[in-house]
């Protein structure tokens, strides 16, 4: 279990989060919906060993990881997909891939998590020597999801994962992060489309302004009178 207690970040001389709790139980999905600047992807952030808190706790399995490196995060089995996908470009789908699994020695479970991406993404296999810059904004979705995977985590952090992607691109995602939580690995969401967000998520919180307002199942949210005027675009 993953669990932030009294956590608060500033980024810049912004205090972009105050104080926040969140849970998120193993085998789950757990979604943050939000405004733009709520402090929804500092959270992640500071999950993953990139910004410091400047108060509170992150623990992963009963053990304080706060303020810890990287690096050490990501041995741990906790993984982000950042907003943006950020593959690096002039390296292959292949190399991409490679580099996911860069701090792992066993190489015939590298092989095998290689191969469920390509079961999970029988596009990268066609494109397996092409360069990640020419893919399509889903293709490279879809290379960033699977580049985390080769990290094998237990958790999976994904930053706005439709962002800018078509309806159809952007189900198919959401299809296979369900998919992926069948298959084990704990998700915690952020997702600018909270309604398909909602949709999935065993249980939500809504942060505003840095302090978590709201939360429940995701079921309850979804016909949450004030959660769909402010963040579905309902009535």
């Amino acid at each position: 279990m993953l669990k932030l207690e009294a956590l608060s970040v500033f980024y810049g001389g912004i205090h972009a989060l105050r104080g926040i709790d969140i849970e998120v139980a193993d085998g789950k999905i757990i979604t943050l919906i939000g405004a733009n600047g709520a402090g929804k992807s500092t959270m992640l952030n500071s999950v993953a060993g990139l910004v410091k808190p400047a108060a509170g706790t992150i623990t992963w399995n009963g053990e304080d990881i706060t303020g810890k490196d990287t690096k050490n995060i990501v041995s741990k089995g906790l993984a982000l997909i950042p907003e943006g996908r950020h593959v690096f470009p002039n390296l292959t789908v292949d190399e991409n891939l490679a580099l996911g699994a860069y701090s792992r020695n066993n190489k015939q479970e590298i092989r095998q998590d290689r191969e469920r991406c390509f079961a999970l993404f029988p596009r990268l296999k066609e494109r397996i020597r092409q360069s990640a810059g020419t893919l399509s904004g889903g293709e490279q979705q879809m290379l960033a999801v699977a580049r985390g995977l080769m990290t094998g985590p237990k958790l999976l952090m994904l930053d706005e994962p439709s962002l800018g992607l078509a309806p159809l691109v952007s189900k198919m995602i959401f299809d296979i992060i369900q998919e992926i939580n069948k298959n084990g690995v704990t998700i915690l969401l952020i997702e600018q489309n909270a309604h398909a967000a909602l949709e999935i998520a065993d249980y939500a919180y809504v942060l505003e302004t840095g302090v978590i307002t709201i939360q429940n199942t995701g079921a309850v949210l979804l016909k949450d009178g004030g959660i769909r005027r402010a963040y579905l675009g309902e009535d």
